[in-house]
């Protein structure tokens, strides 16, 4: 089954990587640069997953995570960070089913 995927980066190239291996999937890719463009394109047009980052200017990926969790709780979502710690065990409570820290394999 094909599933959209909402991915949330402000690094272009973490975004065109993901993109690339998603869709090569077979899956439908959104992306946003940054939290609040993520959480509007969310609300415009729900995915099955988000995929955020943890650590972006304006609004990071905690926020993504408890705005997407309060509009629909049933959406997966994966944190990806560059740091190790709080903020990973953060993002799980507040409903990341999984934190990949960076750099992580497409396998993963």
């Amino acid at each position: 089954m094909m599933a959209r995927i909402l991915v949330i980066d402000d690094d272009q190239t973490v975004r065109g990587v993901l993109r690339k291996a998603l869709a090569g999937a077979g899956h439908e890719v959104v992306e946003a640069p940054g939290g609040q463009a993520g959480i509007e394109l969310y609300r415009q047009a729900p995915a099955d997953l988000v995929i955020t980052d943890l650590f972006m200017p304006e609004t990071d990926g905690l926020t993504v995570i408890e705005e997407v969790r309060k509009l629909n709780p049933e959406t997966r979502i994966v944190s990806i960070t560059a740091g190790e710690g709080d903020d990973c065990a953060l993002a799980r409570e507040l409903g990341a089913e999984r934190t990949f820290v960076k750099p992580f394999s497409i396998p993963d």
